[in-house]
């Protein structure tokens, strides 16, 4: 499938998916969102991907929602609400739901909803000089497409709150507070995220976000009913099988 505001490769075991309207910074219009959807499906569906990768170009990861896309005449009635239901909240979802490692890669500046975006994916790598915002506050609106979901789960409330104010930090920063795994660029995390068994990652993740608001006895229902999935696989058996032979040797 072909893209217009996006380029997407498959290789080596990764479905990249590269944000690219480097004219306004890879700012999301509409055509992006039903874009990102359908390629984030696809990457979802394809055997061959086993670490999907969303990026930016030309030094900026995503500097959020396109509102110059929003005809002028329209900006006074414009419905925020039902924008991020038809848009945002649907993608954050969906990523939300992929089973398999997601990854952003902050190969520059990401801001407000395109930093929640990056939120949503398990991991975050960002580049030395990419600067990170959440930017809403400061044209009046609050942060969201998940952010209020993903931040204080992240990095605790109190910190969360502050971030929420508006004022970008460092690579290094977001580093400290524990809001992006590290700084670079994400080749050696895409190389180990390879080699974890598919169906013991999937259901891994869904253990520890069901950890983080079930009670003890559910985890340990969820935890009983992944292990027994895990058990049953084919990652598992050869695992088992590669360890025993060299417990032999």
């Amino acid at each position: 499938m072909s893209y217009q505001t996006l380029a997407y490769e498959v290789g080596n075991g990764a479905g990249t998916i590269t944000l690219n309207r480097p004219e306004v910074k890879n700012a999301i219009n509409e055509k992006m969102h039903e874009e990102l959807f359908d390629c984030l499906q696809e990457a979802r569906s394809d055997e061959n991907v086993r670490v999907i990768v969303l990026q930016g170009t030309n030094g900026s990861f995503s500097s959020g929602a396109d509102l110059k896309s929003i005809p002028v005449e329209k900006l006074e009635h414009f419905d925020h609400g039902e924008y991020l239901e038809r848009t945002y909240n649907k993608l954050v979802r969906l990523l939300d739901a992929i089973n398999k490692p997601t990854v952003a890669y902050l190969n520059g500046t990401a801001v407000g909803a395109g930093l929640s975006i990056a939120l949503a994916c398990d991991f975050r790598v960002a580049e030395h000089d990419a600067k990170l915002a959440l930017s809403f506050m400061k044209i009046g609106l609050v942060p969201d497409a998940g952010a209020s979901y993903f931040l204080p789960r992240l990095i605790g409330l109190s910190k969360a709150l502050e971030l929420s104010l508006g004022e970008s930090i460092s690579a290094e920063e977001a580093y400290r507070i524990g809001l992006i795994h590290r700084i670079g660029n994400p080749d050696q995390l895409m190389e180990t995220l390879k080699q974890a068994p598919p169906t013991a990652y999937s259901n891994m993740k869904n253990n520890m976000k069901c950890g983080l608001h079930l009670s003890l006895d559910d985890v340990l229902e969820e935890e009983r009913k992944g292990q027994q999935q895990a058990g049953k696989s084919d990652e598992h058996r050869q695992a088992l099988l590669h360890f025993l032979k060299g417990v032999k040797k």
